[in-house]
This record gives C-alpha cells, sequence and structure tokens, in this order.
C-alpha cells in the first residue's frame, strides 16, 4: 500500500489541484504543502484539514477489516454480513453497506 503522503499527493493531483492552491483550500502556503508531501510528519490536526480540503476523511481501519474495505473501494466486494437489530435476524450485503461490522459491533 502506498504511503500516506502519497495518497494525499495522488489525491491532489486526481483533483486537479496545484500545491499552491492548497493556500486557498486550507490555508496552507505552497511551501508548508510542498514540504509535508516530500518529508512527511504532519502533526495529526493539519492532515484533518489537509484532507479535509482534499474532499477526503481520514479513516482508522482495523487490519482484519483492510481486504473487505480494499474491495468495496475497487468495487469487487461481494460478502454477506449477518446484522441483528430488534429481534431479527437480517443479511446485507457488503456492497450495500460496507461500514456493516467495521468495529465488530453488531448494530
Amino acid at each position: 500500500m502506498k504511503s500516506l503522503l502519497d495518497q494525499l499527493k495522488k489525491r491532489r493531483i486526481k483533483l486537479g489541484l496545484k500545491q499552491h492552491d492548497m493556500l486557498l483550500r486550507v490555508g496552507i502556503s505552497r511551501q508548508q504543502y510542498q514540504r509535508l508531501e516530500s518529508k512527511g510528519n504532519p502533526r495529526l490536526d493539519t492532515l484533518e484539514l489537509i484532507a479535509k480540503g482534499l474532499n477526503s476523511e481520514i479513516l482508522l481501519i482495523p487490519q482484519e477489516k483492510l481486504q473487505a474495505v480494499k474491495a468495496v473501494l475497487e468495487g469487487r466486494a461481494t460478502g454477506d454480513a449477518t446484522v441483528k437489530g430488534s429481534g431479527t435476524v437480517q443479511k446485507k450485503r457488503l456492497s450495500d453497506d460496507p461500514w456493516i461490522d467495521m468495529l465488530g459491533d453488531d448494530e
């Protein structure tokens, strides 16, 4: 998997943004953003700010769920999940709700 910094750069380019554009989107100068992309190690609040500027979210994905999340993002999810609620048991497809049971809870 690519590093987070590589992903940020790829996302910025996909959106057609230049490093200078981040100044207008999140208040980070081109130099600051360039340093972040090349050397990394941003503070968490800076990383969250940049993610918002790139119309993205930062998520913590449990290792055991990583392959399922990747499959959903790549459009190849076929797995089912059992959802318990209101005394009934239902089968839901990951493609219908990719975040089902993401953190191991039943609801």
